[in-house]
């Protein structure tokens, strides 16, 4: 173009790709404790309303939110603290699909187990522990570069809390729907009790089984099957069983303790015997305190390999 040529129309520019505003891009901060308030206010409105009219059209709303409310929650603050670099895709599969797998697997495997005292416990913890290790692995099989205790505690216990929504649900039914109807103050406590366990339990254990996966994963991907994961996998299966078997082994201690004889094998499948008159007090000190105990011993695994982890440290 010569000096005395007019100039021409400027050339449209080409729009680059366009990238979402930060508000969406990232989860805003302190959702999680947003979530877990509403969902609290939420669940009390249905159980209050539940309650009042007497309308059994309100108990699956009121299972699902007691149920889901923690693992939620839970995602969502592991998310915020130690997971952005997971991102949310491999989280919320976690969650439900990995917790559905679980639930599913663990469902078909006890269903092979014999119905027989102590050894069911054992046997049904061995089982969904295994089912819970099999599903995350499943999960991670095209996430090669996933690895190490940090995202093994992280999205171990997403999975164990999907595992514990979708088993804690069909738990809370059985416990309080029967051919008599629906019992909602039932329903109420178990929901209750589940609620305030749950960070204790599932999510935990497959925590700490999680971490022992993915520490010494291998650089093209595949999983390793070391003597560290075999204990691990042995060890909270261990606390799971003690876990489910806490109420009958704290009525053995009791009916020991105070030498009367017990109508029914305290640890033998289905509802346990209840204790005698007089005994409430020592029998809410056994299991309160053991499921202390084990909570604890749990806790403090966890948070040793959390330590153990510099990556632990340093995520936002």
């Amino acid at each position: 173009m010569t000096q005395n040529q007019p100039p021409g129309p400027p050339r449209a520019r080409i729009p680059g790709p366009q990238q979402p505003p930060p508000s969406y891009a990232r989860i805003p901060a302190g959702l999680w404790r947003r979530c877990l308030g509403g969902g609290l206010a939420l669940w009390t409105l249905t159980a209050a309303v539940t309650y009042a009219t007497d309308d059994v059209t309100a108990l699956p709303t009121l299972i699902l939110l007691g149920s889901f409310l923690a693992p939620v929650a839970f995602t969502l603050w592991a998310y915020e603290r130690h997971g952005r670099d997971l991102g949310t895709t491999l989280l919320l599969g976690c969650l439900l699909t990995g917790g559905a797998l679980g639930a599913l697997g663990a469902s078909v495997t006890e269903y092979q187990l014999t119905r027989s005292s102590l050894w069911l416990y054992v046997g049904s913890a061995l089982a969904e522990e295994a089912v819970k290790l099999g599903a995350l692995a499943y999960l991670l099989r095209r996430h090669p570069r996933v690895r190490g205790p940090r995202a093994g505690l992280v999205l171990g216990a997403t999975l164990g809390f999907g595992f514990a929504a979708l088993e804690g649900t069909g738990h809370v039914f059985d416990a309080a729907v029967s051919l008599q109807g629906a019992d909602l103050r039932t329903l109420l406590e178990t929901e209750i009790l589940r609620g305030v366990l749950t960070p204790f339990g599932q999510g935990l254990w497959t925590a700490v089984a999680g971490a022992a996966l993915l520490a010494r994963r291998r650089p093209d991907g595949r999983f390793r099957l070391t003597a560290r994961l075999t204990g691990a996998w042995l060890g909270v299966s261990l606390l799971h069983a003690l876990w489910d078997s806490t109420r009958g082994i704290a009525l053995w201690l009791v009916a020991r303790l105070s030498r009367t004889a017990l109508g029914a094998a305290p640890l033998a499948p289905g509802r346990a015997p209840r204790p005698a008159a007089g005994q409430d007090h020592l029998f809410t000190l056994f299991s309160v305190g053991g499921l202390l105990l084990l909570a604890l011993a749990g806790a403090a695994w966890a948070r040793s390999l959390a330590h153990r982890d510099p990556a632990w440290r340093n995520t936002p």
